[in-house]
């Protein structure tokens, strides 16, 4: 008798309740927020520091926002740049962008101005919401990009009045209210302001008609660890389909109920999708945190009740650390998905016995937006694995150098996705288009291996991985056996030049508090766990390492800062006479 799983083995262990494909409805982005505020008009949609909008509220002050950004220009296919932390604008903003067909281009508001001149060029964005905080940068930036008109708002604006008044903050001048913030508006400088832009819309036009599957609803860059940020060009139908996708995966999902706490960023896909999209889809309450703050979580998480928290793994150690040593409740908490990097099992154990709710980890790309595999939310979750392919998505491993010869069970390769969710491509980059789809395949650039039953689990990411003296080293399994040593805390594994092996192995390490580290005892941990040649050559001992915004070290800049360290080397020889070290 055939296998009815010889194809798709992964779907034996599918939890009771989730489908194995998902319809997607042909609808544009807009529907999850209208279909939630005829249905639930009177439940809760965001909270903000204490603060609440119905789903009638933000409908509404979507609609009249969407008239805001009509009367300034904005028509089907324009970019609208938001350069916002999480708050009801950044919503508001997002919802109302699309009402017209426009493409939402999210930026980190904390961007610096070259990173911020290079995505409002290269997107084309004619409009930008920002928050003041970022509005001399936006400002500096201007004349580079095609920008017409910049809305400024205020963190402060959606506060409850009681906070306001607490702040002395008057309700009715902007004016007034930026003069006491501490990036104030240059004097005299008319900008036109998103509380009294929105206080003179009248109801804004209705959806504009569009294909959910061919136009954009968002450019979302990416890419930065190997170049400047590509837009990933990701459709209606993208969005909506993995928000659909991600609420199967977990059945238990009580449609008008659920409260999702918003702490991941929705400039960021992760956020946009596992924080805003799916909790619009199941008619949830959003609680919106601009900042990950361990104080404000903790507080949160006891105030706020919430039953969905997605996060990363750092984000779950501390607040374990925090639980443990203080009196915190935190048994709400039902479903959490972690990404961005490897979750340690101790850490899932520790969360779960904390709040008695599931920790599982998942896989996604900004170019699958971002969910495609993901452990399932019940005992079959398998610790070190990255789980299995959502409804609806095909995964694969295939031969790293021919993407069209695939690999059994067991052997690491390169891992191929398809489904609704995968990118219409990047924008303006045809090329890095073409090399990463093929045949409605995705090539993800991630080494991974499927176990016979459909597990996948993550090697390492294909362009990090070291090649010394012919040898494949990868850093995963490097870092692994560093930080089996008692004493640190942290470690990342680059690949370095070497005029010898042409990649040698560095370790940057984070000691434990109060304990002492130096290179010799990190190799000599190595040599008694690894061959010779995994072995790192180089280590350099640091008090933290660099992160991006959700909190994933940055291989990238530790290779540009040893790389700046070894030049400076090489001019300081050189400059005294002596000859310069090859880089």
């Amino acid at each position: 008798m055939d296998d009815p799983y010889a194809d798709r083995p992964w779907l034996r262990f599918y939890p009771e309740g989730v489908p194995r494909d998902v319809h997607v409805p042909d609808v544009p982005v807009t529907a999850l927020l209208d279909d939630a505020a005829r249905a639930f008009p009177d439940r809760p949609a965001l909270t903000y520091f204490g603060r609440t909008l119905t789903y009638r509220e933000l409908h509404d002050e979507v609609g009249r926002f969407a008239g805001v950004l009509a009367g300034l220009g904005v028509a089907k296919g324009d970019r609208v740049a938001l350069v916002l932390p999480n708050c009801p604008q950044n919503v508001i903003a997002f919802f109302a962008t699309l009402r017209l067909g426009a493409v939402a281009v999210q930026h980190n508001p904390l961007y610096t101005e070259p990173e911020l001149r290079h995505q409002l060029a290269d997107s084309g964005a004619i409009v930008a919401v920002v928050y003041d905080g970022a509005y001399a940068r936006v400002t500096a930036v201007r004349p580079d990009t095609a920008l017409q008109q910049v809305v400024v708002t205020s963190l402060v604006d959606y506060l409850p009045s009681w906070k306001q008044r607490l702040l002395r903050l008057p309700l009715r001048r902007a004016r007034e209210k930026r003069a006491r913030l501490v990036t104030p508006l240059p004097p005299g400088e008319d900008v036109p302001d998103f509380a009294e832009l929105l206080a003179a819309s009248t109801r804004g036009p209705a959806q504009t008609s569009l294909d959910p599957v061919a136009d954009l609803a968002a450019l979302q860059y990416t890419g930065g660890t190997t170049g400047l940020p590509k837009g990933a060009m990701l459709t209606h139908r993208n969005l909506v389909a993995n928000a659909y996708q991600t609420r199967a995966w977990d059945p238990g999902i009580s449609e008008g109920y659920e409260t999702t706490l918003g702490v991941l960023p929705l400039f960021h896909v992760y956020g946009l999708t596992l924080g805003l999209m799916t909790t619009m889809l199941s008619a949830g309450r959003l609680v919106l945190m601009p900042t990950f703050d361990l104080q404000m979580v903790l507080e949160a998480v006891s105030r706020e009740k919430p039953s969905i928290f997605p996060g990363v793994p750092p984000m779950y150690s501390q607040v374990n650390d925090a639980a443990a040593e203080g009196d915190h409740d935190l048994r709400s908490v039902r479903t959490c998905v972690s990404g961005a990097m490897r979750l340690p099992p101790a850490t899932v154990d520790e969360f779960q016995q904390l709040t008695g709710g599931r920790l599982v980890e998942g896989y996604g790309l900004t170019e699958t937006s971002p969910v495609a595999l993901c452990n399932p939310l019940n005992r079959n979750a398998r610790a070190g694995t990255v789980g299995l392919p959502v409804p609806s998505t095909d995964a694969r491993v295939v031969d790293e150098r021919d993407p069209d010869v695939v690999v059994p069970p067991g052997t690491a390769g390169e891992l191929a996705l398809r489904g609704p969710q995968v990118f219409a491509g990047y924008w303006g980059h045809a090329g890095d288009t073409a090399a990463m789809l093929r045949d409605g395949w995705i090539l993800t650039g991630d080494v991974v291996t499927m176990s016979p039953d459909g597990f996948f689990t993550i090697i390492d990411r294909k362009r990090d991985v070291i090649l010394a003296s012919g040898f494949s080293i990868f850093p995963s399994e490097v870092e692994d056996a560093v930080c089996e040593h008692p004493d640190i805390a942290e470690c990342v594994v680059v690949g370095v030049p070497d005029p010898y092996r042409g990649e040698t192995v560095k370790a940057y390490v984070v000691p434990r508090p109060g304990t002492w580290l130096v290179a010799d005892q990190v190799q000599d941990h190595c040599a008694e766990r690894l061959a010779a040649y995994k072995v790192p050559k180089l280590v350099e001992v640091r008090d933290e390492l660099p992160r991006n915004i959700i909190g994933k070290p940055l291989r990238r800049v530790l290779r540009e800062q040893h790389m700046a360290a070894v030049t400076m080397t090489s001019e300081a020889m050189t400059s005294d006479g002596l000859p310069g070290l090859p880089c």
